[in-house]
């Protein structure tokens, strides 16, 4: 089968054997390093990986949604996992390449706050028009609700509990997002906003544990 474009050229064009010369880098990879803050090494690594768990050279929702179904199972993880791949899939594919989940995971792990931040409003921005309604706000936290097995089966005597909290949460979450209050958050509105929050700026602190 033929290598996908958007995946480095060969798996062993990036074997190092120490009795052996080493082989000419290719230009994917170069460019890998340079569209990320990973090393030539760390790349290879998480290549070889990514190539055994998906020997076609992508990664399909179902498949995505398996990996967060075995890290949440006491919630329904399918609707975040649903959220969390189209924001990973930046060419709207339908699929998630190597080059794609590499950049996300660069920006995740070793970005500044403005990148992780650029990245949560792609997030809740679901129709990527630029803007988040009150409507994609609660889209996302009810999957959150679902993830983490916070939120009542419909029709059960919690449920219409559950749904009050999860509006009271959104409205709250909204209204302070929203600075100028005409029914949208737009980029600018959510990183001022996050950028004054003691508690976003700290969770995003977490991922400075990974460097």
């Amino acid at each position: 089968m033929a290598t996908p474009p958007e995946s480095p050229v060969e798996e062993n064009a990036y074997e190092l054997e120490p009795t052996r010369t080493p082989k000419v880098i290719p230009v994917a990879l170069e460019e890998l390093c340079r569209q990320t803050k990973f090393s030539k090494q760390e790349i290879r690594v998480m290549y070889r990986g990514f190539k055994t768990e998906c020997p076609e050279g992508v990664v399909q929702e179902d498949s995505f949604k398996d990996i967060y179904a075995k890290f949440f199972p006491h919630g329904n993880s399918a609707l975040y996992a649903h959220y969390v791949f189209k924001a990973f899939d930046v060419n709207c594919s339908g699929a998630i390449s190597f080059r794609e989940l590499l950049v996300t995971l660069s920006t995740l792990l070793r970005g500044s706050v403005y990148e992780r931040l650029r990245w949560a409003f792609r997030l809740y921005d679901v129709d990527g028009d630029g803007a988040i309604t009150r409507g994609e706000l609660a889209e996302v936290v009810v999957a959150v609700h679902e993830l983490l097995g916070r939120r009542a089966p419909p029709g059960s005597p919690h449920a219409r509990l559950d749904d009050a909290k999860a509006n009271e949460q959104v409205d709250r979450v909204f209204h302070k997002l929203d600075l100028n209050q005409d029914g949208v958050i737009t980029i600018e509105e959510f990183l001022e906003s996050c950028l004054k929050d003691d508690v976003i700026m700290r969770s995003l602190q977490m991922f400075d544990t990974a460097l």
